[in-house]
């Protein structure tokens, strides 16, 4: 009987042009909570002037994202939920990334730590 319910249509989601059930809004409130923690990441990142996480995680998450968010538009799956799923993290992980070049610079071989000490080639 829930399971009727959560995959009929909700009629009052036409005017989006897309075809929403119960099941898609679990979807849809699921992508939101995990764009969510990328928020949380964002905000903490915008009030330090930089990310705390090394730029090769913000490379894979932008090109993650990028590829996801591409099956999701272009496949025949089509799945609206996983194009939410994506958008959110791609702009989030740009925004670090330009973040990070900026504090940092193109070149981070070399990196001084708290003590003084070289790190890299």
């Amino acid at each position: 009987m829930i399971d009727a319910l959560l995959s009929m249509e909700l009629t009052w989601f036409d005017w989006t042009g897309l075809h929403v059930t119960g099941w898609k809004l679990i979807g849809y409130t699921g992508a939101l909570m995990f764009g969510g923690r990328w928020l949380v990441q964002f905000l903490a990142s915008k009030r330090a002037g930089r990310p705390v996480i090394p730029r090769l995680f913000w490379y894979m998450s932008v090109l993650g994202s990028l590829m996801t968010l591409s099956y999701f538009i272009f496949s025949p799956k089509q799945d609206s939920v996983g194009v939410l799923q994506n958008l959110f993290p791609t702009f989030t992980a740009l925004y670090s990334l330009y973040l990070d070049i900026q504090h940092r610079g193109w070149k981070r071989d070399k990196v001084v730590d708290d003590y003084g000490v070289r790190h890299g080639k």
